[in-house]
């Protein structure tokens, strides 16, 4: 297929002198990442109103799911897409360069192999899957004027194709019996040699090869299962010290810029799926209502943790209406040691980074280590005479501060840890500070109060 009818079209645009020739390079496997990818190479050659897109293919294949929407958009594109198959154009490769408008190789270059295999274990998939991938092949073939017996034969090794393949055995060309049988156009060993086939010399075009930019590679970088697990941490010890302080403050601010710099990447490379981000939001309401409404921890909360925690591992996941037959095992482990890690590591925060901060030398620094003994003068009580021993009411949900009210007024109070439903009997049993400590009435003997 020549390009004398886009090269027509550059030369007659009084703006653009040379035909543009954008180049996206497919080297890796197929799969979420690849497909943003593409999408992103597509929308640059709009941009610059490119003439003709070629694909840099290597891949020995990846996520069925993918392949298919490049396929898409590949044969929906009104600008002519070729592929050079550098190497390999196996599986789902295969099934993109049958996509194109021409196929081009290199010596010793070969492309088929299309049966789909399992994540992991390498076996062929259940027949659904590969009555699926059969089809589109086939249509594929159709769709570019290729003959379709032999693209199913790449998939089915059932297919017997006469004199090309035998049963039993999966049609894989070389660089020169995909030329025969009308699956190539020609052998060639670069880029510039496909264009020079195509009418366009060395000089007559300018060609653009596109690289993710410095926000697509920021997203790649909080793509990282170390990051995610770090960003993990973050979310759960921001909501944990936050809630050891009245109102809002830094460590809601973090926990809520780490949840959007954890959900955020997976969503744009088309790992999070909608429902997997409205679980997490579920559950998060579930533990909340948990924590703030419903005392005790019972359904409610063992199910957001069971929404919330799937949710951040599925995130991860390029699954498929929970289908995972696709998700290689390693990933699987992967995502789960990255979601547990995370929370573990926010435990342990919970419980033991408290302490180790206040002794840190950093936080000395910063802090005020001198003593202001009431002894020496100094008080921040304004209240007057002593409250201990005084009883009353909460007033709202300690847990472990809130309000109590004593007689007709209103104080603000704090447990050391215990949550205290609104309306229980609490008696105060310390009142140095801005706030009273308290107990739960019950639980106070009528003597020895401190």
């Amino acid at each position: 297929m020549m390009l004398t009818c886009t090269v027509a079209r550059a030369q007659s645009d009084t703006t653009q002198t040379k035909p543009q020739v954008l180049v996206m390079e497919l080297r890796s496997e197929i799969d979420a990442r690849t497909n943003r990818y593409v999408e992103l190479a597509f929308e640059r050659a709009d941009e610059i109103r490119a003439d003709l897109i070629v694909i840099d293919m290597d891949t020995y294949g990846g996520a069925l799911y993918d392949a298919d929407d490049i396929r898409t958009r590949i044969l929906e594109s009104e600008v002519p897409v070729y592929v050079y198959i550098n190497k390999d154009a196996a599986s789902a490769g295969a099934l993109i360069s049958i996509a194109c408008d021409s196929i081009y190789m290199s010596a010793g270059a070969s492309i088929g192999a299309a049966t789909v295999v399992s994540g992991g274990t390498g076996e062929a998939a259940p027949d659904k899957y590969q009555s699926y991938m059969r089809s589109i092949m086939r249509a594929t073939a159709e769709a570019r004027g290729r003959d379709p017996q032999i693209a199913e034969a790449m998939v089915d090794q059932n297919l017997e194709v006469d004199s090309i393949s035998k049963a039993g055995e999966v049609i894989t060309f070389s660089t020169s019996e995909a030329i025969k049988y009308g699956f190539c156009e020609a052998q060639v060993s670069s880029i510039a040699g496909l264009l020079e086939r195509s009418d366009l010399q060395e000089g007559d075009y300018t060609l653009t090869v596109y690289e993710r930019d410095f926000t697509e590679n920021i997203i790649a970088f909080f793509l990282n299962p170390f990051i995610s697990g770090i960003l993990i941490l973050i979310m759960l010890g921001g909501v944990y010290f936050e809630l050891q302080t009245p109102g809002i403050g830094f460590p809601i601010m973090a926990a809520i810029v780490a949840l959007v710099l954890y959900l955020v990447p997976h969503y744009l490379n088309g790992l999070a799926e909608n429902w997997e981000i409205a679980a997490f939001f579920v559950g998060a309401v579930l533990i909340a209502l948990e924590v703030l409404v419903i005392p005790g921890f019972g359904v409610a909360g063992i199910a957001g943790l069971a929404l919330t925690i799937g949710s951040l591992i599925l995130v991860m996941l390029n699954n498929t209406n929970f289908d995972f037959f696709f998700v290689d095992p390693s990933e699987l482990l992967s995502a789960v040691a990255t979601a547990l890690a995370g929370m573990f590591g926010g435990i342990i925060l919970m419980f033991f980074g408290g302490v180790r901060l206040t002794d840190s030398a950093a936080f000395k620094r910063v802090s005020l280590e001198s003593t202001q003994s009431r002894s020496e003068g100094y008080t921040s009580n304004t209240r007057e005479g002593t409250f201990i021993g005084k009883e009353g009411e909460a007033y709202t949900v300690l847990r472990p501060s809130g309000k109590i009210l004593i007689g007709d007024e209103l104080f603000d109070a704090y447990t050391r840890g215990d949550y205290i439903p609104r309306g229980e009997k609490i008696v105060v049993v310390n009142d140095e500070g801005t706030s009273l400590r308290v107990k739960l009435a019950k639980d106070v003997p009528k003597e020895g109060l401190s």
